[in-house]
């Protein structure tokens, strides 16, 4: 009998490195890394302040480029393309969520969520049922006309993660996506990211602080002096 085969990853990182310049001289935050995520995955990244989390994510969505190594996204190596291809490839394959939603207050959950999409070309019929539908499965159907300032916080997180997955990403990283929550409102965002990431075979990385919502995720990578170790709990 023959093994499965094994899905290609949507994101893999060889070899990265990341160095930067300050006046006390270079400083290496990512000394050679490595981490293969896979659909529908959700990956822990946990490391103190200044480790280079956001190093990590910021190289795997092609925002920064290496200084070494190889970034693929499904399976294609986009280290050495242009900005103009990796702009595409990052606009059609990946999802950002931030600590702070960054949403327009001037427009209600559904037109935020909707934004991406009319950008992409989408007629605003098909935005606004693709948005209805992201908000709905987040537990937000009931605040679809509601303006940011109209809704807590965690709903607005919510509706972030929304537009995130708006375009049919492949691979969302998130860095601190409840780090100005409380504890209730953390676990009930997160529950929400994770569901959602599942059910749509999304891949992702989230790096956190918070240790609790970190032994729910499907493994945990701690970054220490510039590599990725894996976290074990007991």
């Amino acid at each position: 009998m023959s093994d499965p085969i094994q899905p290609l990853p949507i994101l893999a990182l060889r070899g990265v490195e990341r160095v930067y310049k300050t006046e006390a001289g270079p400083l290496p935050v990512l000394r050679g890394v490595d981490i293969d995520v896979y659909p529908g995955e959700v990956v822990g990244l946990i490391g103190p302040s200044g480790s280079g989390k956001s190093s990590l994510l910021h190289s795997a969505g092609l925002l920064e480029r290496p200084d070494a190594g190889l970034v693929a996204l499904e399976g294609r190596d986009c280290s050495k393309l242009s900005e103009r291809v990796r702009t595409r490839i990052r606009l059609g394959t990946v999802g950002f969520v931030y600590q702070f939603h960054h949403l327009l207050p001037e427009f209600s959950a559904l037109e935020n969520v909707a934004m991406p999409l009319t950008i992409a070309g989408k007629s605003r019929k098909d935005a606004e049922a693709r948005a209805k539908e992201l908000l709905e499965s987040l537990g937000l159907g009931h605040r679809l006309t509601h303006q940011p300032a109209q809704m807590s916080g965690g709903e607005q997180q919510r509706v972030a993660i929304a537009r995130a997955l708006a375009n049919h990403p492949k691979l969302l990283l998130a860095d601190e996506p409840t780090g100005n929550l409380d504890p209730a409102t953390s676990a009930a965002v997160f529950q929400a990211l994770y569901q959602v990431c599942r059910q749509q075979g999304v891949a992702a990385v989230i790096a956190t602080h918070n240790m609790e919502l970190a032994r729910y995720m499907d493994r945990v990578l701690a970054l220490r002096d510039g590599h990725l170790e894996a976290q074990q709990f007991n």
